[in-house]
């Protein structure tokens, strides 16, 4: 049994350094600029995509703290204090998920508003210079065209936008009007002449780089609250051990061959 606890103490530090590496997490990513990395970032300025960061700001030197207590107690095996850190993480996971409930409902949100801010800027070769030039860095870079679809470029679309059909699909048809991700649309500078562009939009693209701050907060909050469940339970056992063990008892005879069960004497 007493090799039981020895275990249980182990994993309680195991478990309370890896809250202390979640706490050290939550405030790398609160003070992180990932927002920095969308493309046409300007156009989402009214968007709540920075939600989120407070808590983790707030919250994550506060487990840091509260870690190194646990840490502590776990090593040192003092009970008063290893319920003290039960207690007080407790608190924190509560509020934490009170704080941070609302982020599950903010990725959907932004999504309807990110459908809205397309319609308000289509026909894009009458948006504004910086967005069409963030615009086609990221047709280039994606191999797409357009918001929802190259047609938000109306005739005046932009080289970014075009697309080689793969040779040996080319050779196949000259009639198709896609071929591979590549389409086939008119030109205003050559209303003859049709020229091929991406067919894959970019809309979902710029969805994706939205969406994933707000997807990292969430997963590093529900680890953060994993562990710290676990926390809480293995540093309550500890705690309360005296209340688990069983007293260790001996049994003795008397001369009417009763038996007796009376506790061990300590031996110190």
């Amino acid at each position: 049994m007493a090799r039981c606890w020895s275990y249980l103490r182990g994993l309680s530090i195991c478990v309370t350094v890896l809250l202390l590496v979640s706490g050290v997490v939550m405030i790398g990513v609160g003070f992180s600029s990932i927002e920095d990395n969308v493309p046409v970032a300007e156009l989402f300025d009214q968007l709540a995509i920075s939600d989120g960061l407070l808590a983790l700001q707030v919250f994550g030197p506060i487990a840091v703290v509260l870690s190194v207590l646990g840490i502590s107690a776990a090593v040192s095996n003092y009970k008063p204090l290893l319920l003290l850190f039960s207690a007080l993480i407790f608190v924190e996971f509560v509020a934490l998920m009170i704080v941070a409930s609302p982020l599950i409902h903010v990725e959907a949100q932004v999504n309807i508003a990110v459908d809205d801010i397309f319609l308000n800027v289509t026909p894009l070769h009458r948006a504004e210079r910086y967005i069409q030039t963030e615009l086609q860095k990221l047709q280039t870079s994606d191999s797409c065209c357009g918001l929802r679809s190259f047609e938000d470029w109306e005739n005046h679309l932009p080289d970014s936008c075009s697309c080689t059909p793969p040779t040996d699909l080319s050779s196949q048809t000259s009639n198709s009007s896609s071929l591979g991700s590549c389409v086939k649309a008119e030109n205003d500078l050559h209303p003859s002449d049709h020229v091929w562009v991406h067919s894959e939009p970019c809309g979902p693209i710029l969805k994706r780089y939205l969406g994933f701050p707000i997807k990292l907060r969430i997963g590093i909050i529900s680890a953060f609250a994993t562990i710290t469940i676990t926390a809480i339970a293995l540093c309550l056992a500890l705690g309360l051990e005296e209340h688990w063990r069983k007293p260790p008892v001996e049994t003795t005879v008397d001369d009417f061959n009763r038996v007796k069960y009376q506790p061990k004497p300590s031996l110190s």
